[in-house]
């Protein structure tokens, strides 16, 4: 286990060479909006946002999806998940309509799987914030075993991915006197001993690389000054950072150091007790896992020593310690239509989330004497997502949640040679028995059949406005989760959607993890126009199937999604009629020395480099605005805070938008990060904006 579960037009008809002669961004007039906090840019934010909440507020039906997205979102009746399992105990963050930023709390493991938890709140959030003046968001604890008696808890000031670390102890339920303290930023840090953590952070000149991230990570012993912690091992100048896993058995740690080249590859290293770094053999761009019985477990991302991509592989610890060559043991090896999603660890255990056609299944894996493991099917519900919430490390029990776009969450538990148990199920939100839900394929232009799911009311037969939300990048799959509670998808806007008449369709397109490494890697840098190819095949099969029409179909997508919907406006605005474009990357020609972008070149490939910036040209969203064109009226948004994604993409897309006469919709949440929305009611917010932009821009029911 580890000690923390972390907690996104036709093309230009230019040649190479005219796109790379792109004007320098010296000469860019919206330069200025990169400057976060600035005046001139926040006074230009500040028009934007009184102009687009003063439209969108006053259009009908707003304060009325706002109230019920709210009722909906902090509902009293939810289901406390196991955000983690330390010990015997289980650690809950509780959020409703009193407790906004939510409660931190404690139960026993025996209370929690009975389905009758005994709460003891550890830290009030809300209350904390209001306290020390500060707007506290959540973002995690990391817990020092085997006594699971101390944590270091992160919290955020407005919701951004920089976090300050506190140590807290749960006995007494107070943050410890003369504790560990790390001042905010994108820190890492896992506990390297019962006084000593191992901590990647800003030490100062010269300790981030170009991505703005810890370039060195240190073992902190208490008593000292962070300061004079020792360096462990550091990274370089170039690579996207530094980092420390440490997964636990009992009372065993094993430590890895992981110098990061870039998003997809690690040059990785066991830390022995000693202090010396004993290089892994597991290729760069395997993902690490967990441990059991003394074995690292990792996920492959390509074929290596004659295993397919995408397999769990398993090695002795010990032997490499020793300098002896591990055997490497295949743990399993998923078919074509299979990936593998999540792995963890219980006591004697191995659980593996997967998914077949992006239906969820959970495996439980046991190792044999002989290293032969063997492997079971939990039997939870069928054609729905499972989410592995959390694993036990003093026990064989694994806790999973379960829901579809119609079903509404259910939490189990679940053993390998047990019926799993229901602990808790959410009753119904809404009306599931007036929709049906279908998962088709769509041809995209190479041939690749790409799958996406499709809700509307049953009986539709008119083409009706669509919304179609995908992400395409960085592994990860886009799965059904219950219409209420959708956060990357504007919460419960698809369900407002649906149950209009219209349409909601999730978009499986390749850059994702839906079908593992290989459907990630199709698309990758100088491929990218695939993943576009795949969103326009689904909207173009959408019409050709009479499910929706030409310019009655709105796109949405978040973060690369943002970037996703910024290409599609531009190269098909005789397809699309709205988009919905959320913390977006828009800019690539900038967007490596812009916040966190830096770390995203393995995705998207280098912009400073000329072959590199001649693919990227090609798409990139601000670069290929043109003046003339009647683009569909897009709703932007994004938040000041956002430390990941840098606001001034968004920003910078809608100053070249009014520049060109053409319309917009953008609203910039003063806090909440990346996730654009610290809580509940900004979510909510957001949910009633989307969903009177929609009803705007496409109408509502069948297309006449």
């Amino acid at each position: 286990m580890m000690q923390r579960r972390l907690p996104f037009l036709a093309l230009l008809a230019l040649s190479t060479t005219a796109l790379a002669q792109t004007p320098a961004p010296a000469t860019d007039p919206n330069l200025y909006l990169e400057d976060i906090h600035g005046a001139r840019a926040l006074d230009t934010v500040k028009r934007w946002n009184t102009r687009s909440l003063a439209a969108l507020e006053a259009k009908p039906g707003y304060a009325r999806y706002r109230q019920r997205a709210l009722d909906l979102l902090q509902a009293d009746r939810q289901i406390a998940t196991p955000d983690q399992i330390v010990g015997d105990q289980v650690l809950n963050l509780w959020q409703d309509k009193t407790n906004v930023r939510g409660l931190w709390r404690v139960a026993s493991l025996a209370s929690f799987s009975s389905g009758k938890p005994v709460w003891r709140t550890l830290i009030d959030v809300d209350a904390l914030g209001k306290a020390e003046g500060k707007s506290w968001v959540w973002k995690g604890a990391t817990c020092r075993s085997p006594s699971y008696d101390r944590c270091m808890v992160a919290l955020s000031n407005g919701g951004g991915d920089a976090v300050e670390e506190r140590e807290f102890d749960i006995p007494s339920g107070k943050f410890v006197a003369d504790g560990f303290v790390v001042p905010s930023f994108k820190t890492r840090l896992n506990w390297a001993g019962p006084d000593a953590l191992y901590v990647a952070t800003d030490f100062g000149t010269g300790s981030l690389t170009k991505s703005g991230y810890p370039r060195t990570v240190k073992r902190w012993q208490r008593g000292t000054p962070l300061a004079s912690a020792t360096i462990v091992t550091s990274a370089m100048q170039d690579d996207v950072g530094i980092d420390s896993d440490v997964y636990t058995e009992a009372d065993r740690r094993y430590a890895v150091v992981s110098r990061n080249v870039d998003f997809f590859h690690s040059k990785r290293s066991h830390v022995a007790d000693d202090g010396r770094l004993v290089p892994s053999p597991l290729p760069d761009d395997a993902v690490l896992n967990t441990v059991l019985d003394g074995r690292l477990i990792a996920t492959l991302a390509s074929d290596w020593r004659g295993i397919a991509s995408g397999s769990v592989v398993a090695y002795g610890i010990a032997d490499v310690l020793a300098g002896r060559a591990p055997t490497i043991e295949r743990v399993l090896v998923p078919t074509k239509t299979q990936a593998v999603e999540q792995v963890d660890s219980s006591r004697s255990v191995l659980w593996v989330k997967m998914l077949d056609d992006v239906s969820g299944r959970l495996v439980s894996l046991t190792r044999g004497t002989d290293g032969v493991w063997t492997q079971r099917v939990a039997a939870l519900p069928s054609s729905s997502t499972i989410h592995l919430d959390a694993t036990a490390g003093k026990d064989d029990v694994a806790f999973a949640m379960v829901e579809s776009f119609l079903s509404p969450p259910a939490l189990y538990a679940v053993r390998p040679d047990a019926k799993p148990v229901a602990v808790d199920t959410l009753p119904a939100r809404f009306d599931a028995s007036t929709m049906q839900v279908e998962q088709r394929f769509a041809t995209s232009k190479d041939g690749t059949k790409i799958p996406y799911f499709l809700v509307r009311k049953k009986g539709t037969t008119g083409p009706v406005p669509a919304l179609v939300h995908a992400y395409g990048g960085f592994r990860n799959a886009q799965t059904p989760t219950y219409l209420v509670d959708q956060p990357y998808r504007s919460g419960p806007a698809g369900l407002f959607w649906v149950e209009e008449g219209n349409a909601f369709v999730l978009a499986n397109i390749r850059g994702g993890g839906e079908y593992g490494p290989r459907w990630h890697q199709m698309p990758l840098r100088e491929n990218r126009q695939k993943a576009y190819d795949d969103l326009h095949a689904v909207g173009d099969d959408l019409v050709r199937t009479g499910v929706s029409a030409k310019r009655k179909i709105a796109v949405s997508g978040r973060s690369n999604g943002g970037l996703l919907v910024g290409v599609a406006m531009e190269q098909r605005p005789d397809l699309y009629g709205a988009i919905v474009m959320g913390s977006p990357l828009l800019d690539m020609q900038r967007y490596s020395h812009l916040s966190a972008g830096a770390s995203w070149i393995g995705e998207y490939g280098d912009p400073d480099k000329p072959a590199d910036w001649a693919f990227i040209a090609r798409y990139s969203p601000y670069q290929n605005l043109k003046r003339g064109v009647r683009y569909p009226t897009p709703f932007i948004y994004t938040s000041t805070e956002d430390d990941r994604v840098h606001p001034g993409h968004a920003r910078k897309f809608a100053a070249r938008l009014e520049a060109y006469g053409n319309p917009f919709f953008y609203y910039e949440n003063p806090e909440g990060g990346h996730a654009a929305g610290a809580d509940k009611i900004e979510d909510a917010k957001r949910a009633a904006l989307v969903t009177v932009y929609l009803n705007t821009q496409l109408g509502t029911g069948a297309i006449r």
